[in-house]
């Protein structure tokens, strides 16, 4: 699968180009982010996709050195299971 990367969101599209899963993070002010969005289509649910996106937008953040501050339930969920991915929140 190709996870495509946006300035604020990372995204996966069908054959169609019709995005099926989604992870959004608007900036709220220098160097933060707030992780607030998290959609997999119905067709793709229960085969990881939503973990894929979070660990694709941990990567993201890292790379551009930002913090993240947590409003999508399903974040704050994979957050506490992965607590390996904590260098990228907000203390």
């Amino acid at each position: 699968m190709l996870f495509i990367h946006e300035q604020n969101k990372v995204y996966l599209n069908d054959d169609n180009n019709h995005m099926i899963a989604v992870v959004t993070f608007p900036k709220v002010q220098d160097n933060v982010v707030n992780i607030d969005h998290t959609y997999v289509d119905n067709s793709l649910r229960g085969q990881g996709i939503a973990g894929r996106l979070m660990e694709e937008t941990v990567t993201q953040l890292r790379e551009s050195n930002l913090k993240a501050k947590l409003s999508c339930s399903y974040a704050v969920k994979w957050f506490e299971e992965h607590p390996e991915s904590s260098d990228v929140l907000i203390k």
